[in-house]
Parts: C-alpha cells; structure tokens; sequence
C-alpha cells in the first residue's frame, strides 16, 4: 500500500486540497489584523502539512496491540479531515463557478467595470457567505467522524422474521443469529468484544451463520480472541465462510507458500473455534426427519476489484433435492450477478462485506450510504418478485475508518416463519 500509485496519489490530493481550502481562508480572514492572520494561517499549515508527513510515514510504523488503537484512530483523523475539507470544497467550487459565470456573462454583454462595480459588493458577500457555509458543513463532517469513534463496539440487534412457504413445518421458529465482518485485526478492546458475544448468546440462537472476513489480513489477528468467538455455540451448529480479506490479498508476502500457509493457518482457526468451514460445499440440518441445506461459498464477487474464489455449482451439487436452502456468499453482488440468474430455489442468501460503509443515515423514511452508488444491495432486507430473499449484515467489527456514524455494529436474529 505505502509504495502503491493510489498512495501518492492520495497525497497529491491532499496537498491540492490545502492549497484550494487555503484560498478561503484567506478571504474569510480578510478584515482580521494581520498578527491574527499569522496566527491562523500558520496554525492552518502546521496542521496540513503534519497530516502529510505523518501518512507518509505511517506504513513504516510497526505498531504493536497497544499501540494499534493510536496508529488507526491517527488515520480516521487525517482522512476525516481530508474528506471534511473535500466537502467544504465543493462550497468553495460552486462560488467560484458562479463568479466564473458572472464574470464571463459581463464580459459577452460588454459590460464596463464602472457597469459591475455597484455588484462587487454583492459578490464578496455571497462569497464569503459560500465560504462559511462550506467552513460549517465540513467542520460538521469531521465533528461528526470524531463522534463516531465512540460507536465502533455499540452492537445494534436488529430482528427480522422471514416467511417462506415451502419452509419445512419442523424448521418453522428457527431462530438464526447472522454475523459478518468480525475483522479481528481492527479490535483494541477485547472486553468489548466479548461484551458484543455475550450479546449474541443471550439470544440463544437455533443455528449461527458467519459470512466472512473473519481477520484483515492475516490469521494471527485471531490469537487474542480465540477464547472470545469460541463462547459462539448453537444446537444446531455454527457455520462459515470466507470473505475478500481472509486471503491475506491486502499485505506483501515473502512468498507464495507463505501466503497459503497464512489461508491453511485461517481454516484451522474456523476449525479450533467450532465452526464448520463451509468451501465450496453444503451441509443438511435435519429436524424431526425433515431437511434443510446450508451452502456456503468461497468470496464471489461482480465487482471487478474483489476475488472470485467462489464456485456456487460445486456447492450446490447434491443439494437440489432440499425443500429449502440457505447460500452464504460474502459480497451482496453474488445475489442478482449469479443467484437470481441460475438458482431459484436458493431461497435466503446471507451476505455481509460493505458495513454499511459505517458511516450513512438510517431514519424512517430515509436510508442512505456512500455505498449504495457501489452497491445495490448494501444493508439489511432485500426481496425478489419471486420469493427469494438477500440479507446483508452491516459488519460486526470495523475496518479503516475506527468507528461508526448512523451505521451501527450489527447482531442480525432471523426468525424463520
């Protein structure tokens, strides 16, 4: 990541940016003395160019347990104060596109500068108000991330009953805790952690369902919280499945021997904590003789950046004889790119993968994510004309980002009716 083009890129980015968001400062500065100038202009800088300088050398920093926490709360900030500074950037854009117009409109008509000086009054006002509006919407922004920091361990059990016709009459009031996106990696409180399993337990589930990325990068991160997720048992079972980032696709390896070691090392962690580990294969539950199938495959995505490990044929072979099916495929897309397409009576299928991007709005009325313009399918329920039913879970753990705003950590309890 740290020697990738999108990495100089970014600061590239960043650097144009301050120069932009310096422009107006300047103009909201205007009438201040010039020692209080100073004193902002450099305060502004000295904040600038230390986020840079810190990203740089962030990659080369090997941060130990303790001092992760930190190290990732350092990133949310600087990148908080980027996309804070992004969007008070877009104020700043549209006045300068209307004085653009203004300007240009004057010059077509012919208008004198004696014609244009009663509006150039007007025209600092409106500019000024644009830059405070934008000043305002950013600082905002970035209040609102550093809130958010607070929420990263606020598990949110959200309850939904499904109704399927052809549901065996043995399986009707299954109860099914679903959760995604544990990212060990990304944890620095492990009684939280724990706190947020007890969550799950005390719902005394029938049957729980992993949908992947179980760790960020390597199987290690898992060390610490092996006797934290083994607490995760069901009369039924506990099943899994892998997401993008257990195959260890996010960091350099010495070779690739060590990068299958590191995916052998993840399966072997599934198996000490109980899980079945679901590769490309299915499983039947049996309840007073009667049947049901858990499928489960490896990361499958529409989406061009993310890996197609998955192979929904090899998982379902054997398995059409089941009155009702239960597919779980990491990455929502899998749904209409293959699902829809070729296998109707996969009746549920349980995804996890975006989080809701942790940060949107969820109100009655209004749902709402960055991620939905990448995804169709990002959060909670979603159903076909015919039958067929998606549940994305928004992500038990987090990643990147070190918290979460509007968008909660979530215990998914399904009820089968």
């Amino acid at each position: 990541m740290r020697n990738s083009p999108f990495w100089w890129i970014l600061i590239g980015l960043m650097l144009l940016l301050d120069i932009y968001f310096f422009q107006a400062l300047r103009l909201l500065t205007q009438h201040a003395g010039p020692r209080t100038r100073a004193v902002i202009f450099i305060f502004y800088w000295l904040i600038s160019v230390s986020a840079i300088v810190i990203l740089l050398i962030l990659p080369y920093l090997k941060a130990d347990k303790q001092a992760l926490l930190g190290k990732s709360t350092i990133f949310s900030l600087i990148m908080g104060l980027f996309i804070a500074k992004l969007v008070a950037s877009i104020f700043f854009f549209l006045d300068d596109l209307r004085r653009g117009v203004q300007w240009s409109a004057s010059r077509i008509m012919g208008n004198s500068p004696a014609n244009t000086a009663d509006e150039a009054g007007e025209k600092i006002s409106r500019s000024v108000f644009m830059s405070w509006a934008g000043l305002i919407a950013g600082g905002g922004l970035f209040g609102t991330l550093v809130y958010g920091f607070g929420n990263k361990y606020r598990y949110q059990v959200r309850r939904q009953k499904l109704s399927f016709p052809q549901l065996p009459t043995a399986f009707k009031g299954l109860k099914i805790a679903h959760i995604s996106d544990i990212h060990s990696g990304s944890f620095t409180d492990k009684e939280a952690v724990a706190k947020g399993v007890m969550k799950i337990m005390q719902e005394s589930p029938d049957l729980i369902l992993f949908t992947g990325d179980l760790v960020n990068n390597v199987a290690t991160e898992m060390d610490d919280y092996m006797d934290v997720f083994d607490k995760l048992q069901a009369p039924l079972g506990v099943y899994s499945t892998l997401g993008n980032h257990d195959y260890g696709d996010y960091v350099q390896w010495d070779s690739p021997e060590d990068k299958k070691a590191n995916l052998d090392q993840l399966k072997n962690v599934h198996a000490r904590l109980g899980w079945k580990l679901l590769m490309n294969e299915h499983v039947k539950l049996e309840k007073a003789g009667q049947q049901i199938a858990i499928l489960g495959v490896e990361n499958w995505s529409s989406k061009g950046r993310f890996p197609k490990h998955g192979n929904l044929p090899k998982a379902y072979l054997g398995a059409a004889d089941q009155p009702f099916k239960i597919l779980l495929s990491h990455d929502p897309s899998h749904w209409q790119a293959e699902v829809l397409e070729s296998y109707p009576d996969i009746d549920l299928v349980l995804s996890g993968h975006t989080h809701g991007m942790q940060f949107g709005v969820e109100i009655p009325g209004l749902k709402w994510s960055p991620v939905q313009y990448l995804y169709k399918e990002w959060a909670g329920l979603y159903e076909h004309e015919n039958g067929q039913k998606l549940y994305v879970n928004r992500g038990f753990g987090f990643l990147g980002y070190t918290g979460r705003v509007g968008i909660l950590p979530e215990i998914t309890i399904l009820e089968l009716v």
